[in-house]
């Protein structure tokens, strides 16, 4: 028998095995990869897909059929939806959106109250 390394006060997301902090809340129906987390009181729901090694903290939400991925980073209140994409290295923070279609990718940072749509 294996020893459950699951850190205390986490848990193993159970579409994709990623790490989710208790405090969070994933729907069943998105996906968090094995090597993403989500914590601090984030939500991650609806079809929404978290994989690569981002993360996803704070009270940032990222919801509809949207993606972060690779080693982007959704934090504060930050908000991610509809099929909007986050990735690369990219950093969405404070009460900024990125919505629709948009992709915000490299080294790109949204912060303050900014809004990427397309």
């Amino acid at each position: 028998m294996t020893e459950d390394k699951t850190p205390i006060g986490w848990h193993r997301h159970p579409n994709g095995g990623g790490l989710v902090q208790d405090t969070a809340h994933v729907d069943a129906t998105a996906y968090v990869g094995p090597n993403a987390l989500v914590y601090g009181e984030a939500r991650v729901c609806d079809k929404a897909l978290v994989y690569g090694e981002a993360l996803v903290y704070g009270k940032a939400v990222v919801y509809g059929e949207a993606m972060v991925c690779d080693k982007a980073l959704v934090c504060d209140k930050a908000l991610v939806y509809g099929e909007a994409m986050v990735c690369d290295e990219a950093v969405v923070c404070d009460e900024a959106r990125v919505c629709g279609e948009a992709v915000v990718c490299d080294k790109a940072v949204v912060c303050d109250k900014a809004v990427v749509t397309e």
